[in-house]
């Protein structure tokens, strides 16, 4: 469980270092270009979900807040439960990558509104979420009730790509492999859930060994 609390206080602290220090420096939209045709950190807020997905209004973010929190109580529960047994100790740190990601995201919705003085709006005319001007500052007046703050998201992936002619996307175009501006929450959501596709053989093998044998146990007393 120290190797789980561990991991989600380092990715919540690293997340919310580099969101604070983007809010707090960065003009909405700036753009700083670290690594050529590759990487840059934009400055953007989402409303929403992760990769800058929304969900419209402030109802739909309403309820996306609850639900986040929801999602990540029921995890941990999850993962209490989880470290009783003899649980691989790839696939814990896969559950502590996604509730990480999840609890720096949830950060941000909770109290960037209360804590900053300028944050994107909903604009209910455009049915959209309005930039501002200037860089934000720590303010006890916020910009947003609890719950009601943006997620900060800076990292763009630039690398373009020809894609095919018989592509889905792009048909035929150069664009862009990743276009959603996201930030280490994120990713790390993202991590966690690829490794459990990729490994998951390998995470419930255990799992698997000991039904089997509890199985067998159970036939062979039951024979005799």
């Amino acid at each position: 469980m120290r190797k789980v609390l561990l991991t989600i206080l380092s990715v919540v602290a690293l997340d919310q270092l580099l969101k604070i220090w983007i809010k707090l420096n960065f003009l909405y939209g700036e753009n700083v270009e670290l690594i050529s045709g590759w990487l840059d950190l934009q400055f953007v807020e989402n409303p929403g979900m992760a990769f800058g997905w929304m969900f419209p209004g402030t109802t739909g973010k309403l309820a996306l807040s609850i639900f986040r929190i929801i999602v990540v109580t029921a995890i941990i529960i999850y993962i209490f439960k989880l470290t009783k047994k003899k649980t691989h100790q790839g696939y814990l740190f896969c559950l502590a990558l996604i509730v990480a990601g999840a609890l720096g995201n949830i950060i941000d919705s909770a109290v960037y509104g209360l804590c900053f003085d300028k944050g994107s709006t909903f604009d209910p005319h455009f049915q959209d979420y309005s930039a501002y001007s200037d860089t934000a500052a720590f303010s006890s007046q916020g910009y947003a009730p609890f719950l009601m703050g943006n997620v900060v998201d800076m990292i763009h992936l630039t690398k373009e790509f020809d894609f095919p002619s018989w592509s889905p996307i792009h048909a035929g175009e150069r664009a862009e492999i990743f276009p959603p501006i996201f930030n280490i929450a994120d990713a790390s959501i993202s991590i966690g859930i690829i490794l459990i596709l990729l490994f998951q053989k390998r995470f419930f093998k255990d799992e698997e060994e000991e039904v089997s044998i509890e199985e067998t146990v159970t036939e062979a007393e039951t024979s005799t």
